[in-house]
This record gives structure tokens, sequence and C-alpha cells, in this order.
């Protein structure tokens, strides 16, 4: 039966949870219904969860349940007959903070240990870069047995943080230690992850993220392809870093990341006032908004056609955020981007000197896969620690690789981290 919306626990704002990205592996244990909870629980104090199930877990609990419970797809088919997303498993470890298995079996643990991927829940585990939390629950010989004891050991050296397993009477009828421990347990283990301090934490980043709009009358403007992507995803990940985010955006569609706080504009003058408006709490800017560079005087009302041969607009250049930012803040990290169709390097370079940048990334629109509102995107990463080529990766991987930039700047001007 489905809870009444009056009957639904508003969200607590729990610091360790709100905003974060919990995947959560569901095995084949008769303890699998605990799992429902367990991931009204992340809800509940303000996560958002995705579930990846392995394939006998669903004879145990259907994967609607879980659909219903978190709002999303659950995963289970490494090969399913609508191949939509055929590298999902990378897809789910990029977005996920933490991955929490429970119920896990002997069976995934052992594979887990082993670096065995034939399913899509061993084979997420194997792509995974954050922490993971396992909580076993398996019959009492099955958890003595030396093979699986051992397994546990291995994954205990490399990280793995194990909840349990609690002892009591099993499933099977006997008693001993194999029962799914409690889930406040689990969850008090989670909350303990997601609370330690980012790389990021006490610093405040600004970022600028998509176009600006130069209207010529009430219906027209000026205007370029920019969607904000790679600034927002730069929020994104400078958020899930534990970074203070201002992002200051243009008009876009995008859905805003979680744990940023936004400022929307709509002009290069609004974003440039927006911007030295909060320039002083910053230790980081990262311009990656794609500002106009000529403006107009905007006309009132709608500009008629009729009776008009030619229309003549006198553009006159906007100001130049990126330079004054660089000009009064030197002190502090500063990011800049150019967009180059020829000579990237040396434009590049020559940009970040006369701004006085830290970091700057370089691409041509024109190379496949780096265009306008594009997912992905590949360059030149340029910093005073040298010159990286980033290949054609998703704009997320981008942004973790400027950010790495971001951290090594911070340190070399002592910037407290």
């Amino acid at each position: 039966m489905q809870d009444s919306k009056s009957d639904e626990p508003e969200i607590v704002d729990m610091s360790g949870f709100k905003g974060k990205h919990i995947l959560l592996g569901v095995t084949a244990s008769v303890a699998v219904y605990k799992a429902c909870e367990l991931a009204r629980m992340f809800i509940r104090s303000g996560a958002k969860v995705r579930v990846v199930m392995s394939k006998n877990s669903t004879e145990l609990v259907g994967p609607l349940l879980f659909e219903t419970l978190t709002g999303n797809c659950v995963y289970v088919d490494m090969f399913p007959k609508e191949r939509l997303d055929p590298m999902k498993h990378i897809g789910l470890a990029d977005w996920a903070d933490i991955f929490v298995v429970a119920p896990a079996t002997a069976n995934f643990i052992g594979k887990a240990a082993g670096g065995i991927a034939d399913d899509l829940i061993s084979t997420t585990y194997l792509t995974l870069e954050v922490p993971v939390v396992i909580a076993p629950a398996m019959n009492t010989r099955m958890w003595n047995d030396p093979s699986v004891r051992a397994n546990v050991e291995t994954l205990k050296e490399r990280g793995v943080v194990f909840v349990g397993p609690g002892s009591g009477k099993l499933a099977c009828g006997t008693s001993g230690a194999g029962r799914l421990t409690e889930l406040e347990e689990i969850f008090g283990a989670v909350e303990e992850i997601l609370r330690k301090p980012g790389p990021l934490s006490g610093i405040t980043m600004l970022v600028t993220a998509g176009p600006t709009r130069e209207y010529i009358d009430d219906v027209r403007f000026l205007s370029n392809p920019s969607t904000g992507k790679m600034g927002f995803a730069i929020a994104e990940e400078a958020s899930a870093m534990g970074a203070d985010v201002i992002l200051i955006h243009g008009p876009t569609s995008i859905s805003l990341p979680d744990g940023v706080e936004e400022v929307a504009v709509i002009s290069a003058e609004e974003m440039k006032r927006a911007v030295f408006e909060r320039a002083e709490e910053a230790d980081v800017f990262v311009m990656s908004a794609a500002v106009a560079d000529w403006t107009v005087e905007k006309r009132e009302g709608k500009i008629k056609k009729a009776g008009r041969d030619k229309l003549v607009l006198e553009l006159v250049p906007t100001s130049d955020i990126l330079a004054e930012i660089g000009a009064k803040y030197s002190d502090r990290v500063l990011v800049g981007f150019a967009v180059e169709t020829e000579n990237i390097l040396e434009n590049a370079k020559g940009k970040m000197a006369r701004k006085n940048l830290d970091i700057i990334f370089a691409n041509d629109p024109n190379r496949e896969g780096s265009a306008f509102a594009g997912d992905t995107n590949a360059g030149l990463l340029i910093s005073k620690r040298g010159i990286t080529e980033v290949p054609l990766v998703s704009k997320n991987d981008v942004a973790r690789m400027i950010i790495s930039e971001v951290c090594w700047s911070l340190k070399e001007k002592r910037i407290d981290t």
C-alpha cells in the first residue's frame, strides 16, 4: 500500500546527506525487503538514491517497488532489450557519491574481492572511485566460511567499510552471526563517511556559466549557443568536493546542481554587477560564461520590419569581466576559458597572461564533440604546472581535471582548504 502524501515525513536537512547521490546495491538475500526502508531513510534525509539490483534479487523484490520509492529507474540488466545506455555502469559510477550494498551476499563479496564483473552490479563496483559500504547478510555457516572471511579482509584492506553482520535468529531457522545489521547502524556508517570534509571544504567558489542576452528591442536579442553545461558541471563537482558554490548564470534550461547558490542574470552588465557584488566572498573564480563581447542600445517596443530595407545596429563593447577580476583579485585563484578556432595554444597562453589567470581551458568549437551545447569536451588545460591535452571526455570529467588544478593552485597561493 502506498503511503498518502500527508504521511510522508518531511526531508530532514542533515549536512551529511543533503544533495548527496547514494547508489544502493541490492543482492539476493531474504533481508532484501529491508533495503526498501533503507532507501526511504536516505531520501528522507535529503539524499538522492538510485538502485542497482542483482538479477537474483529481483526474484525476491520487484524493481518497481524501488522505482516507486526513489523516483528513479532501477538498473538490473547489463544488456537490456532497450539498450538506451550501453555504458550505464560508468554513468552510475560517475553519478554516485557513495555505493552502499545492503544486503550483500557471499556471492557479491566474492566477486568484488576477486575482480569478477559478470553482471551489472559487480561491473559497476569495479568502475567506482567513491567510498563503498557493504552490509553482509547470509547464513552463519557461509559467513564463517574461511573463503568468505578472506574475501572480507581483502576488501577491508582496499578501504571498503563493512557494517555488521548482526547476530540472532536467521530466516533459515538457525541462530548466529549473519543477519543484516540494524538499518540505523548502516545509516550511521554512511552518514559518518558523507560528513567527512572534501578537498574544497572551507573554500568559496564563484562560477559563471551560460550565455548572456543583449536585447535589441523588447523581443529580439544578440546571444550565442552556450547552454552553461560546462559551468554547471564545474559547480556540481566543486559542491560535491565540499566547496560553497555561487553559480551566476545567464538564460539556460539546465537544472540547478544540488547544493549550490544560484544567481540568475540576463545581460553582460547584469553578470558583471552580480560577480562584483559577490567577489569578496570568493577564494576561486571560474569564469566559464560565454559573455557577449558586444552590446547595443536597446530600443523600446518591437522594431517593425515594414518600410525598412535594412536595419543598422551600432555595437559597443561590453566590460571585460574576466580582465577586471584578474586585475583586482590576483591573490585568488582565477580560471578562464578560451574558445579558439586557430592557434589555440598561442592564443590561450596570451589570454592567460593578459588577464592574470592561473588556469585556462582552451577548446576548438569546430572539433567534433567540443561544440556548444554538447555533453563532451576536449582541448588544452593550461596552468602554471604545465599543459595537459584533454581527450574527448564528458564535461564532468573536464570539470574534475580543472578542479584538480584549482586544488594545486590553492596550495600554491596558500589559500586554506
